[in-house]
């Protein structure tokens, strides 16, 4: 294995299923609950904030019960030997607590709040105990109510740019539990070289992995991640 590589992963809900959270879209997921789905949009927000404000300080409680996996603390121990850069789905921050250092979140961070007014105004986005919950009436610090610091259907996905850029720049390119087919994240897989190792780690059957140029280790994120460390030393 050649070490100082800079190994890229592109993390969804998969990688965190092991630590007891819910995927999205798979058989159980969350998105399958039509009335959570529209909690989880700027309408549910403005009309309907209490529930929205419930929704979400339940799986803000729901992270706070819950640790980081395997397959977490074994992409943070890769940072020994390697440069190791996560993009995520995710707005957990089971990344962080096993220990990665360079973590780029597409779709926001619950551990945050921010501005109900501009989602991306810096001067509103802080850290929030997980446990403490948000209160309709919460100011954001500008006037507006506080609210997740997430992406909610009907709002646009920031930092895109940079992720493409970081695929980009890969050496070893893995994709952990994700369909590959949220928007825009999915898209991500076309900015990596064609000549650099590609790898889909994933349970489910994914004929399309092989048409893409990814080998797919066929597995859940802890198993899938002790197979890619085994094929990473053959690099």
């Amino acid at each position: 294995m050649i070490r100082n590589q800079h190994i890229v992963f592109l993390t969804g809900a998969g990688m965190s299923v092991e630590s007891g959270l819910s995927t999205f879209r798979g058989k159980d997921g969350l998105w399958n609950n039509k009335d959570w789905q529209y909690y989880a949009s700027t309408e549910g927000l403005d009309q309907e904030p209490a529930e929205f404000l419930r929704f979400y300080n339940w799986r803000r409680q729901k992270l706070a019960e819950v640790a980081p996996n395997n397959a977490h603390r074994m992409m943070a121990e890769l940072e020994k030997t390697n440069r190791v850069t996560i993009i995520t789905q995710n707005v957990d921050d089971l990344h962080e607590r096993a220990g990665s250092t360079h973590v780029l979140h597409l779709h926001g961070e619950l551990r945050k709040v921010c501005s109900s007014f501009n989602r991306l105004d810096a001067r509103y986005i802080r850290d929030y105990p997980l446990t403490t919950p948000i209160r309709v009436g919460d100011d954001a610090g500008d006037g507006s109510q506080m609210r997740p610091f997430v992406v909610l259907f009907g709002e646009f996905v920031s930092g895109m740019d940079q992720a493409m850029a970081l695929v980009g720049e890969a050496d070893v390119f893995v994709v952990v539990g994700t369909s590959l087919m949220v928007y825009p994240a999915n898209g991500l897989i076309n900015y990596a070289r064609v000549d650099v190792p590609r790898f889909v780690i994933d349970p489910a059957n994914m004929p399309q992995c092989e048409e893409l140029g990814f080998e797919h280790i066929q597995a859940t994120a802890v198993g899938g991640m002790a197979v890619f460390l085994e094929r990473l030393t053959t690099l």
